[in-house]
């Protein structure tokens, strides 16, 4: 959800792409994959379009993963979170997107520390841990392995720099720099996927301005 604010990863992807493809926002901030599941055939099916989707990203992790004592509203167990991101696959394969248009992201790692200090201003106990997290990355590396996908798996990408918690802005949400990181990431995937796409519409120094409706319409 917040990937389009300021400097958000989706807003730099959509950058990238103005005029080649629109770039459409259906994150839900808070959301797992339980309730993911249930509500994807409202956001993509055959009536919307699907057939002329070039790219759909899966990013779910981070909340699936939190422990299930002290967050059982968004915990989802292991298993039931890569059965999960399969029926998700399955479903898009079903309304024709098919599975190389499809890029699972994993979760990013978790910054404990920065994190604690989050939950405990809130009265609360640390309900996530970065190990944790760790197990349903490799799932969904797992899952992207057997359904045929590509995985962009940020959760072992952020830690190859050791104090990866620049990339988070609290511990768990990405920062600018997290958001920069995950689009540069995604463009490296998704550009032999549309460097064929084809320009909207004439450049305005192309258009005869004599005659615009031989180079408009």
């Amino acid at each position: 959800q917040y990937s389009f604010q300021e400097n958000g990863w989706g807003a730099s992807i959509a950058e990238r792409l103005v005029r080649k493809c629109d770039v459409v926002n259906r994150g839900l901030s808070g959301y797992n994959t339980r309730w993911a599941k249930l509500i994807l055939p409202r956001l993509i099916s055959k009536s919307t379009g699907a057939e002329s989707t070039v790219a759909v990203t899966i990013f779910f992790g981070a909340n699936d993963s939190a422990l299930k004592d002290l967050n059982p509203k968004q915990h989802v167990p292991l298993e039931e979170y890569a059965a999960n991101l399969k029926s998700m696959i399955e479903y898009l394969k079903s309304v024709d997107v098919t599975e190389d248009r499809i890029i699972l992201i994993t979760p990013p790692p978790l910054q404990e520390s920065a994190w604690e200090k989050k939950c405990l201003a809130k009265g609360d106990k640390l309900n996530r841990r970065n190990a944790t997290t760790g197990k349903y990355a490799q799932a969904c590396v797992q899952v992207a392995r057997d359904c045929g996908t590509d995985v962009l798996d940020l959760w072992t990408l952020m830690q190859k720099n050791q104090d990866f918690s620049s990339y988070l802005s609290d511990g768990l949400h990405l920062s600018t720099e997290g958001n920069s990181f995950l689009a540069a990431q995604l463009w490296s995937r998704l550009e032999k996927k549309l460097s064929a796409l084809p320009s909207l519409l004439p450049y305005w120094c192309d258009v005869d301005h004599e005659n615009p409706e031989a180079s408009l319409l």
